[in-house]
């Protein structure tokens, strides 16, 4: 069984930075590619970013490329989300997740990584974190 567990969120300025952070219990990040979601009130779960745990790749949507950075410890078995230039649209809950990587046919790693980010079902998630972008 895997458990994420989020932390790192909080109240920020606009303009300012947070970090997230999502420790994965009971696999290692090896076999996995994990995922940052984010829900606003009102509105529906979009996906963030997502990172391959064996390699490393990226994916980042297009609302926060540039400014959201995804990375991993995988000593550490965590994931880290570092949000820069936050703006209030900026604001939700943000979640972790994970599932299981799986074959892609794909032209290059970034491709398969977007691929899978876009294609899994994410098994597991995080309790979730807020983040709130305001003055």
């Amino acid at each position: 069984q895997v458990q994420l567990v989020e932390s790192g969120g909080g109240l920020v300025q606009p303009g300012g930075s947070l970090r997230l952070s999502c420790e994965v219990s009971g696999r290692t990040l090896d076999n996995y590619l994990i995922g940052w979601f984010r829900q606003a009130p009102g509105k529906e779960r979009e996906r963030v970013s997502c990172i391959t745990g064996n390699d490393g790749t990226v994916y980042y949507e297009d609302a926060v490329k540039g400014r959201f950075t995804i990375s991993s410890d995988n000593e550490r078995n965590t994931v880290f989300l570092q949000m820069n230039s936050l703006n209030p649209e900026d604001t939700a809950v943000y979640y972790c997740a994970a599932d299981a990587l799986f074959p892609v046919s794909a032209s290059t790693p970034s491709v398969a990584a977007r691929l899978r980010c876009q294609l899994s079902k994410f098994d597991y998630w995080g309790q979730g974190a807020q983040v709130t972008v305001s003055s």
